[in-house]
């Protein structure tokens, strides 16, 4: 019996793609079309060719930016990683606590970037901030204004308290999903708490695992909206990422088609690491 094909469900689907068209395929073209063209104003382009695209991948602005990006990401990784599987690890499984800790956890994830960098610029003063005025008073030269260390802890902790929930949200969806079975095999058996961990826990979270790894590195890797507000990129360029470099040059010096390379540069670069994250699961999923 053939199988009937209902070609009236495209129209259903239309709405959606005239939307994406309009919120991301044009205006991706529309940087597509600057990254080629030099401006002298009065609306008035010149062919520029690749000329943009030479130029960013000869900056050593650009690079750094990209070494700060790479390096913030690393870190967030080996913090949130394994910070998260810690605290799934000890979140009650049953009872009412449960709820508890699921609220607790989703809590930092429901505030906003904006509010998120708000609240750490002034919990970070050293004036009026909880933080800031603490380690002041302790006798700690702390200063995320003045001192770029001081800046990239700030940072890194706000980070780590805002989305660390996310991992530990998604270890633990994995963790409960284990049969008690498992753990009962394991006890007739006398395995350690480490046995239990490395041979029952952590292979029923490497599929977790791997996508909280995408979701983070992806997110780290693309920041923007808290460190600006937070720091500005500062002091000098030293919490300067690709996303506020490119926003320095599009918006404050207005130079578009640097910007406009840059920003496909960068947008490869996501696209190249999601194929690459994407590999990985997949090969993972064809290995079991």
């Amino acid at each position: 019996m053939e199988k009937t094909w209902n070609n009236k469900a495209w129209f259903m689907v239309l709405p959606v793609l005239v939307l994406v068209a309009f919120s991301a395929v044009i205006p991706l073209m529309t940087v597509v079309n600057y990254s080629v063209q030099d401006t002298f104003g009065g609306n008035q382009f010149f062919w520029a060719g690749a000329e943009w695209f030479e130029e960013m991948l000869h900056s050593d602005r650009f690079w750094a930016a990209m070494g700060r990006n790479l390096i913030f990401s690393a870190i967030i990784l080996a913090i949130q990683i394994p910070l998260g599987i810690f605290i799934a690890l000890n979140m009650p499984r049953k009872g009412w606590g449960v709820p508890v800790c699921l609220v607790l956890m989703a809590l930092p994830l429901l505030i906003p970037w904006n509010v998120v960098g708000t609240i750490w610029q002034v919990f970070g003063r050293i004036d009026i901030g909880l933080l800031g005025y603490t380690l002041h008073a302790l006798g700690f030269d702390y200063n995320y204004v003045n001192d770029p260390f001081d800046a990239w802890v700030t940072v890194i902790v706000m980070d780590v308290w805002h989305w660390t929930s996310l991992v530990v949200l998604l270890c633990y969806a994995g963790l409960v999903s284990i049969p008690d079975a498992f753990y009962q095999a394991a006890k007739i058996d006398g395995a350690s708490r480490w046995a239990v961990f490395r041979y029952i826990q952590l292979p029923k979270m490497q599929r977790v695992l791997l996508i909280a790894v995408l979701l983070r590195f992806m997110d780290s890797f693309m920041i923007y909206t808290e460190p600006f507000v937070v720091t500005g990129g500062g002091p000098g360029n030293s919490t300067t990422f690709l996303s506020i470099d490119l926003v320095k040059m599009a918006v404050g010096q207005f130079d578009l088609g640097p910007a406009a390379a840059m920003s496909i540069i960068y947008f490869l670069i996501v696209l190249l690491l999601s194929w690459v994250f994407y590999t990985v699961m997949t090969n993972y999923d064809l290995e079991k």
